[in-house]
């Protein structure tokens, strides 16, 4: 009786609260929760710091790019450049005001503007080839125009841009910048010896519905390279390159390059995976960089973020061959792209011919590796 009574008022007092002797047992549990709940939330805060490192460690990675990007007001343009935007802004004009919107539904305005590159190209005395499919019963032509090499003619630099544009779109931006500035790069070099062969392409169905599928027109041609076993060392895709702002917070990006990158729209992006076009991007951005006044940012970048496989260097990266995207960053900038806004006026034909000028500088120095 006497050790049933002790152990019962060890357990409740005269109040109804439990004693001392439960007491202990109860703050040793709460304790022992307190110590695994603080153990807990210092292994997730040591987690969360090591995810964060290894984050900004992989941003870096990817992001960290040779030379440094120009800063600072722009020179005023040479008389070169300054003839130079007036030759893109005819040819933009030429494809997006006067031909307009140019795809599958409006085959006559493509083959209007295929045949406009052609005679751009046969002008500048190039030899032109078609190189005809058929998709959705029409017959649809990428462009070749090719300059041999005097020492390694088998090794190829390829210089392409898509002539189509997107459904209800004139496509001044997208793409005709990239085709004017293509155009005016194979004018550029037509007369200018290279010791690799210079081949500039002008690519068809970039646009839905072919996009990333065998109708693609750069698909169908880096197929065919691959099946001649055509030596390409360097791609270089010219991509909605036209539009620049000096305006803040212009810019936007996928998470989390927003933390690494500029939030103003006034620079060229360089743009590569993480396979063997690594090494393309470096050499294609410094040597920009070493040669142009112009603002340019560069990122070897896993296919999964959106944007980085959006254009014609995606067929070549299917086909092995190293491949780099040279835009303005589209949908990431410009207000207008694929809207039927997207029309001549909306070019800064100034700084596009600065950075065609830089894009010179960059194949020179890739024919001369």
């Amino acid at each position: 009786m006497i050790m049933s009574y002790k152990r019962k008022t060890s357990q409740v007092n005269k109040n109804g609260v439990q004693d001392s002797g439960n007491l202990k047992s109860v703050c040793g549990s709460k304790f022992h929760i307190r110590i695994i709940t603080r153990n807990a939330v210092i292994r997730l805060t040591i987690l969360a710091v090591v995810l964060t490192l290894l984050c900004l460690w992989g941003c870096y990675s990817m992001t960290e790019m040779p030379e440094r990007s120009y800063k600072g007001q722009l020179p005023a343009p040479t008389d070169a450049q300054i003839l130079l935007s007036h030759e893109l802004a005819r040819d933009v004009k030429k494809l997006a005001d006067e031909i307009g919107e140019r795809n599958f539904l409006n085959h006559k305005k493509l083959n209007a503007a295929r045949d406009f590159i052609e005679a751009s190209l046969l002008e500048a005395d190039y030899q032109t080839r078609r190189q005809e499919y058929k998709a959705r019963d029409e017959i649809f032509c990428n462009i070749e125009a090719e300059k041999t090499g005097t020492k390694y003619p088998e090794q190829i630099i390829i210089v392409g841009a898509h002539y189509d544009s997107a459904y209800g779109s004139p496509g001044a931006n997208d793409n005709a910048s990239g085709v004017a500035a293509t155009l005016a790069l194979a004018r550029y070099f037509a007369d200018r010896e290279s010791i690799r062969t210079l081949r500039f392409v002008f690519f068809v169905n970039e646009e839905p519905p072919f996009y990333h599928t065998n109708q693609m027109g750069s698909v169908v041609y880096a197929k065919s390279c691959r099946t001649k076993n055509d030596n390409i060392i360097a791609m270089l895709c010219l991509e909605t390159i036209g539009y620049y702002l000096d305006k803040p917070n212009s810019q936007h990006y996928p998470f989390p390059f927003s933390l690494v990158y500029p939030s103003t729209g006034n620079f060229v992006a360089f743009l590569s995976n993480f396979g063997p076009s690594r090494e393309l991007l470096y050499a294609a951005i410094g040597s920009f960089r070493k040669n142009c006044m112009f603002p340019s940012e560069g990122g070897a970048i896993p296919e999964i973020i959106a944007g980085v496989n959006w254009s014609d260097h995606w067929s070549f990266w299917q086909q092995g061959y190293p491949a780099i995207m040279i835009t303005d960053t589209a949908p990431f900038r410009y207000p207008y792209y694929h809207e039927p806004a997207d029309t001549f006026d909306k070019i800064d034909y100034d700084r596009l011919a600065r950075v065609v000028t830089g894009l010179r500088h960059v194949i020179i120095d890739l024919d001369q590796l």
